[in-house]
C-alpha cells in the first residue's frame, strides 16, 4: 500500500467509527460493557468521539507531512502490547505503526478486546489484510511498543530491552486551579476528572491549587458529575477510600462522590482527587517540574496548559510520555 493508499484507509475507518457514533442504542458498545463494565457505553462513546477528532483529514495529513515516511511497504514488524485501562487506548500506537508502512503484531489486553478487534477488523477490510496480525504472545519482532505499569515496564524491558522499544510507564495528569477560577472552568474540569472514571493517564488525578482558592467552591462545581457514583466499582472504590480516611482520622472533605486529601504525591486511588497548595507562580513551576517525569499532561488557563474540558481529546500528534512515536517508526532500520 502506498502512504495515501493507508491515509484513505484510515478515512474509511472514520466514517464506520461515526455510523458506530450514529447508533442510538449501539450494540458493539453493549459488548464491550459486557468484557469490561468499567467500559459503559458513554466511555465508549468518548473513546471513539477522540479517534474522530484524530482522524480529521487535514490534520492527518498535516501531521504526517512533517515525517519522511516511504511509500513502499517495510517488512519491518512492530511488536505492541496495548494497554486495556481505557477503551481503544492503543488505537494512536496501531494507527502510528500502520501509516508508517510497517508491519504490526498486536497483543491485546483482555479489558478491550472488543473495540480493538473491531478496529482491527475495519482495517483489514480497508487493504491492512496482510499488514496486520494479533497473537498472544509478541516474539521475535524487529521492534516494540508496550504500555503498562512502572512494574510491568520492567518485564518489559527484560524481554523487549534488546530491541529498539518504546517502553511506557504509568502516568497521570495534574490540573492547576489559581485563585479566582471560575465556576465555569470548574465545571469543566470534571470532564478532565470523572471521564472513564478517571482511569486514564489524561484523567486529573491531582490539583495544584491557588492557597487563597476555596476549594468547596470546586465541589459545589463538580456536582452535575454525581452519576459517576451509580456506577457499583466506582462507588465501591469511593466507599472504601472513605472508610479508610474515617478509620484513620485522615483530614479529607467529601462531595458524596468525591474524595479530596491534601497529600504530596501525584497518583490518587479512583474516587479519591489528591490537592497540593502553591503560593505563587514560582512555587507552582518548581512543584510540577519535580514531577515532569510522572505528568501526563496539565491542565489549566496558562499557554502552555490544556484547557479546562480538553484533557481527554489528544491532538493527534500529542504522544504519550511525550515520545515521537512516528519518528521512532520511520527510522527503524
Amino acid at each position: 500500500m502506498r502512504l495515501t493508499e493507508r491515509i484513505e484507509a484510515f478515512l474509511r475507518l472514520r466514517n464506520a467509527i461515526q455510523k458506530e457514533l450514529d447508533e442510538v442504542e449501539n450494540g458493539l458498545f453493549i459488548i464491550a460493557r459486557n468484557e469490561n463494565s468499567w467500559f459503559t457505553p458513554d466511555s465508549s462513546r468518548s473513546s471513539f468521539e477522540g479517534l474522530i477528532k484524530i482522524l480529521e483529514p487535514k490534520k492527518l495529513e498535516s501531521w504526517l507531512s512533517n515525517y519522511a515516511i516511504s511509500d513502499i511497504n517495510s517488512n519491518l514488524e512492530v511488536g505492541l502490547m496495548m494497554a486495556g485501562n481505557i477503551p481503544a487506548v492503543g488505537f494512536h500506537d496501531l494507527m502510528c505503526v500502520l501509516l508508517s508502512g510497517n508491519r504490526v503484531s498486536v497483543k491485546m489486553s483482555n479489558s478491550d478486546s472488543v473495540l480493538m478487534s473491531w478496529i482491527i477488523s475495519q482495517l483489514r477490510e480497508n487493504g491492512f489484510t496482510d499488514r496486520i496480525g494479533v497473537e498472544p504472545f509478541l516474539k521475535g519482532k524487529d521492534a516494540y511498543i508496550a504500555t503498562g505499569s512502572d512494574n510491568s515496564s520492567r518485564y518489559f524491558d527484560y524481554y523487549f530491552g534488546k530491541y529498539p522499544n518504546i517502553i511506557r510507564k504509568n502516568r497521570t495528569s495534574v490540573a492547576v486551579i489559581n485563585s479566582d477560577q471560575s465556576d465555569a472552568e470548574l465545571q469543566e474540569l470534571g470532564k478532565d476528572i470523572f471521564t472513564y472514571f478517571g482511569l486514564g493517564c489524561r484523567n486529573v488525578s491531582k490539583l495544584f491549587v491557588h492557597k487563597d482558592f476555596d476549594l468547596t467552591k470546586l465541589l459545589d462545581s463538580l456536582e452535575p458529575f454525581q452519576s459517576v457514583a451509580d456506577h457499583h466499582k466506582y462507588f465501591n472504590n469511593y466507599e472504601y477510600n472513605k472508610s479508610i480516611f474515617l478509620v484513620n482520622s485522615t483530614p479529607h472533605l467529601d462531595s458524596g462522590f468525591l474524595l479530596l486529601k491534601e497529600d504530596e504525591q501525584i497518583v490518587s486511588p479512583i474516587a479519591t482527587l489528591y490537592y497540593e497548595y502553591y503560593n505563587d507562580e514560582s512555587d507552582l513551576r518548581s512543584k510540577l517540574e519535580s514531577n515532569a517525569d510522572k505528568i501526563q499532561c496539565i491542565v489549566g488557563k496558562a499557554p502552555d496548559m490544556i484547557g479546562f474540558g480538553k484533557a481527554q481529546y489528544p491532538s493527534v500528534d500529542d504522544y504519550a510520555d511525550g515520545v515521537d512515536t512516528m519518528s521512532f517508526l520511520t527510522q527503524l532500520k
